[in-house]
């Protein structure tokens, strides 16, 4: 019972954070939104015993990754009137709303017709660190190397662009 209620809530808490990112004008209330949303992620991955999932969201995406876009957009120090006018954004959401009301009538349909059975979501050991490892440094060692060579070219870049901004000032 206390599981349910609180996967409950972490889908209402990251269903709500996600529409706060769309709704919210200011950059700064979106990132907010944008925390709620990862840090009920977090406890979605609790509930299903990923216990590294679980600290990595937190660690990662919610701790340094929200630092970091937190600290850009102080860094930017965006006015509200420096936002642009979104005239069409009522349109965009209702429409994005009539897009979206099927597919969720029809995903609450197939849930309840399911049968209500005791079901094992993970096996033993599921998202434990060693489990994770090996399969990453077994199957994803190459997508793994390709990415941080990728991720270290952009630093690489993002620096040289930023020593070529400095001194054209």
């Amino acid at each position: 019972m206390l599981v349910d209620l609180l996967f409950t809530c972490f889908a209402v808490f990251s269903v709500l954070g996600a529409l706060g990112l769309i709704i919210f004008r200011h950059p700064m209330n979106g990132a907010m939104s944008f925390l709620v949303t990862l840090v009920s992620l977090a406890g979605l991955y609790a509930l299903l015993s990923a216990k590294l999932l679980f600290a990595l969201q937190l660690i990662v995406y919610a701790g340094a990754i929200m630092s970091l876009v937190v600290f850009v957009i102080m860094f930017l120090n965006i006015q509200p009137d420096q936002l642009p006018a979104e005239k069409t954004k009522i349109t965009y959401l209702v429409a994005g709303g009539v897009a979206v009301t099927p597919v969720a009538f029809f995903l609450l349909k197939v849930v309840n017709r399911l049968p209500n059975m005791p079901v094992s979501f993970a096996d033993e050991g599921f998202g434990g660190v060693k489990e994770v490892g090996l399969i990453f440094f077994r199957e994803w060692l190459v997508p793994f190397e390709i990415v941080s060579i990728l991720l270290l070219t952009a630093l690489v870049g993002a620096v040289v662009l930023a020593g070529k901004r400095e001194k054209n000032k």
